[in-house]
């Protein structure tokens, strides 16, 4: 089953991505293995955020949707605070830090 996935790494930023195995996945961001580079420079990164979906191009295209969010956007997701989500659709907020790296 295909996932979509939000790293929160040491450095507070976040990593977002998406994979077909999601342990194995984590297990590589955890040990630099195959890792993105934004994360293997940021361990330790604690997943914050997971979903399933049914084909892999939905994954895909979650991925980029929450790419393209705010920080706060993203932190209201990760907290379950699904009726904030509209209201944060600017991106005023985002720290430089934060990866849109697949």
């Amino acid at each position: 089953m295909p996932y979509v996935y939000i790293l929160e790494c040491a450095d507070k930023s976040f990593y977002v991505g998406s994979t077909w195995d999601m342990q194995k996945r984590l297990y590589e961001h955890e040990s630099g293995i195959n890792g993105a580079a934004y994360t293997r420079k940021r361990r330790p990164v604690r997943l914050v955020h997971v979903e399933e979906t049914d084909r892999i191009a939905d994954a895909f295209a979650r991925e980029k949707q929450i790419q393209g969010w705010s920080r706060a956007k993203r932190i209201a997701l990760i907290e379950g605070r699904l009726d904030a989500l509209p209201g944060l659709s600017h991106r005023d907020d985002d720290r430089p830090g934060d990866a849109v790296a697949t």
